[in-house]
């Protein structure tokens, strides 16, 4: 391997960490989904994807995922995890 690349790689080290969920709850908890992982900070972020549906699109880490996943199976709410 070329130097370049050894540097190349060390740069963004985590650049491949990147974990995209679905999941779907229901209609009215999506504002109660979104505001507990925003309370946990660091370990994801929710964006609503289609709100008629409850479909909702979890942005987190493969190091993070672990620990918001349990979070999210704790929680008071149906959440239907797609992927």
């Amino acid at each position: 391997m070329s130097m370049d690349k050894m540097c190349e790689k060390t740069k963004t080290p985590f650049a491949d960490s990147d974990v995209l969920i679905r999941a779907q709850v229901p209609r009215a908890e999506i504002q109660m989904l979104v505001k507990f992982v925003e309370g946990l900070g660091h370990l994801g972020v929710v964006t609503t994807t289609d709100r008629h549906a409850g479909e909702v699109l979890i942005q987190t880490t493969q190091y993070t995922w672990p620990d918001l996943k349990m979070a999210l199976e704790a929680m008071p709410i149906e959440i239907n995890i797609k992927t």
